[in-house]
């Protein structure tokens, strides 16, 4: 899948693949959709790290995505076989949406569900089948992926256990990661140094560096920035601030430091992805 997939790179409506993943496989870096992601863990195990959180997920998880979330996935526990599947809001029905725990409000976070393993067969077959259909591009091929793509979020409804809060079951080694991940989500807004991260999770900030772009595949400053950006993006929607104001209360001393990295990351300048909205 491509970086920052735009609505209309998805000619065709909902996309899914099925790829099995070994640990010599490097993503080019984090990268966030204008859709949504549906990624599923059919065997092995990954670690998933999604704005400032990190969570290995195992056989029989699901992870959904909401649209411009930065993730990034790590395979370093042996081979992995997942399926990630992107969609846009309107290929679900309003059923799907009152069927669905929280209802509409299901879709607005990160939601992390587990299949129980008697499930399992049914939904591996049920995305076997959406990502042969994938590969059709006649008059039947979006409906049909439309109904499989809603029967997977009922069948799901029914019979998945839904995390309440992000499991912190990764590795005892790597708790400090999450932890500096975790400090940096809440202090973002200040001029953090990555001595005081270091200082907060109890390592020296060279050795910090090094361990946190090992286990979550990104710099520690670069983290920071993309988490920066992140907040930003969500402000510039929900408030009529100046794009200057927004900036600085999230964490940029420099506007222009901060317009040229969110066009990086997002593609378009902030007064465009504004007006986009």
């Amino acid at each position: 899948m491509s970086e920052s997939i735009q609505p209309t790179e998805l000619p065709y409506g909902i996309q899914a693949e099925t790829r099995v993943r070994s640990p010599e496989f490097v993503m080019t870096g984090h990268h966030c959709h204008s859709c949504y992601e549906l990624f599923y863990t059919e065997s092995g195990d990954c670690r998933f790290l999604i704005d400032d959180h990190i969570y290995d997920l195992h056989a029989g998880d699901m992870i959904l995505v909401p649209p411009m979330a930065l993730h990034y996935t790590r395979y370093l526990f042996g081979s992995c076989r997942r399926s990630v599947i992107l969609f846009r809001r309107e290929d679900l029905s309003p059923d799907v949406f009152r069927c669905m725990p929280m209802q509409e409000h299901f879709f607005t976070e990160t939601r992390i569900f587990q299949v129980p393993p008697e499930h399992r067969p049914a939904i591996t077959d049920l995305i076997a089948r959406l990502t042969e259909e994938d590969a059709f591009r006649d008059d039947f091929s979006r409906p049909l992926r439309r109904l499989m793509l809603q029967s997977l979020f009922l069948l799901s409804g029914r019979w998945c256990s839904f995390a309440g809060s992000f499991p912190s079951d990764i590795q005892t080694t790597d708790r400090q990661i999450l932890q500096a991940a975790s400090y940096i989500g809440r202090h973002y807004m200040n001029p953090v140094t990555t001595s005081e991260i270091a200082s907060a999770v109890g390592f020296s900030p060279n050795y910090l560096s090094r361990k946190f772009r090992q286990a979550a595949g990104i710099g520690l400053h670069e983290y920071l920035v993309f988490i920066r950006l992140h907040h930003a993006a969500q402000e510039l929607l929900s408030t009529r601030d100046s794009i200057t104001s927004i900036a600085l209360r999230c964490g940029f001393s420099d506007s222009n430091y901060f317009k040229d990295s969110f066009k990086k990351k997002y593609g378009v300048t902030p007064r465009h992805y504004r007006k986009m909205a």
